[in-house]
C-alpha cells in the first residue's frame, strides 16, 4: 500500500487545467458528464484515502478502539503506517462527511423553502412570483417548475421571454441540479476539486443555452435575451435564497459562445489534440486514483481479516 495510499489526495490536482479547456474545447453537454464523473470518481477516492489512513495510522496506537490483533507486530510489518497521519485523518474525515452531509441537507432546505414560496399560485410548469425585482430560475421536483417574477417577464420581449422559459426547461429536462449538486459535495470532499464545480457551473449554463438555441432556432435571440436578462437582474437572486438554481453564470463568456458557430454534437475529442488530451488524461487520472484506493482498501482488508481471529 505504501505512499500510494495518499496519491488519491493529490490526483485532483490535475483537474485544474482539465476543467479549463473542458469547458472551451468540449460540448457542453460532454464537457458537464465529463467533468462531474471526474469529480464524483476523485472525491471518492480521496475520502477512502482518508479513511485508509485513519485506520491504518490508529490500528497501533493504544486504547483504540479496534481489535486488538490489529497492532500486533505482523500487521505492523505488513502495513505501512504513520500515527501523526493517522492522528491528522481523524478530524479531517469528520470535517469531510460533516461538510458533504451540511451541503446534501442545505440543498434539500432550500428546494423545501422555494417549493413553499410557490404556495398558492396556479399549478403548471411555469410560476409567476408577483415580485417587482427581476429573476428566475428552474425549481426542480416532480414535476420541475420554471419560476420568473413579474418584473423580469416585464423587461423581457415575447421572443426572449420564449428564449428564457427553453432555458430554464432545459435545466429541468436534463437535471442539471443534479451535475451542480455531485460538484459541490465533491468540492467539499476534496478543496482540490473546486475548479471543476465551477466549470461545470458554467458548463449546465452553456448546455442549456444551446438547447435553447436549438430549439427557438436563432443563436444571436439567445443571446440578447441572456444578456438582457443578466443586465436587468444585475446579480439579484431570490427571495428563497437559492442562488444554485438561480445563478446565470459568467454571461460575458455565454454571449460570445451564442454569437459563434453551433459546437460540434461530439461526445469525445479526436485523441491527437489538446482537449483530447486532456480529457484522457482526466480519465487516467480518475482510473489511476480508483485503482489506488481500491488496492489499498483491498489489501487492508485481506491483512486485517488474516490477523483478526476467528
Amino acid at each position: 500500500m505504501g505512499v500510494f495510499v495518499f496519491l488519491p489526495l493529490v490526483l485532483p490536482l490535475s483537474a485544474w487545467p482539465i476543467a479549463r479547456l473542458a469547458e472551451r474545447h468540449l460540448h457542453p453537454r460532454a464537457a458537464t458528464w465529463l467533468l462531474t464523473v471526474v469529480a464524483a470518481v476523485l472525491a471518492v477516492c480521496s475520502t477512502l484515502c482518508l479513511a485508509l489512513v485513519m485506520v491504518v495510522g490508529t490500528a497501533q496506537l493504544p486504547g483504540n478502539p479496534l481489535p486488538d490483533s490489529w497492532s500486533s507486530p505482523r500487521v505492523q510489518d505488513a502495513v505501512p503506517y504513520d500515527e501523526v497521519a493517522g492522528k491528522a485523518s481523524i478530524p479531517a474525515l469528520g470535517a469531510v462527511l460533516a461538510a458533504c452531509a451540511r451541503t446534501a441537507w442545505r440543498h434539500h432546505r432550500l428546494r423545501s423553502r422555494a417549493a413553499r414560496a410557490l404556495l398558492g399560485l396556479p399549478a403548471g410548469p411555469v410560476a409567476v412570483l408577483p415580485d417587482e425585482l427581476p429573476y428566475a430560475y428552474a425549481l426542480p421536483g416532480k414535476p420541475g417548475r420554471v419560476v420568473a417574477t413579474t418584473g423580469m417577464l416585464r423587461t423581457l420581449t415575447s421572443p426572449e421571454r420564449r428564449v428564457l422559459f427553453a432555458h430554464e426547461r432545459a435545466h429541468l429536462t436534463h437535471r442539471h441540479h443534479r451535475f451542480l449538486l455531485t460538484v459541490q459535495i465533491a468540492a467539499r470532499a476534496n478543496p482540490f476539486l473546486r475548479p471543476l464545480r465551477t466549470a461545470v457551473g458554467y458548463t449546465t449554463e452553456r448546455w442549456a443555452d444551446e438547447e435553447a438555441a436549438a430549439r427557438v432556432g436563432d443563436r444571436r435571440l439567445v443571446a440578447r435575451a441572456v444578456g438582457r436578462a443578466a443586465l436587468v437582474s444585475r446579480g439579484y437572486m431570490p427571495a428563497v435564497g437559492i442562488p444554485d438554481f438561480a445563478s446565470p453564470g459568467p454571461v460575458p463568456r455565454r454571449v460570445a459562445a451564442l454569437l459563434e458557430p453551433t459546437p460540434a454534437p461530439r461526445n469525445w475529442p479526436p485523441v491527437f489534440t489538446a482537449v483530447g488530451l486532456a480529457a484522457w488524461a482526466a480519465a487516467a487520472g480518475a482510473t489511476a486514483s480508483a485503482l489506488s484506493s481500491a488496492n489499498a482498501a483491498v489489501s487492508l482488508f485481506l491483512i486485517l481479516k488474516a490477523a483478526t481471529p476467528l
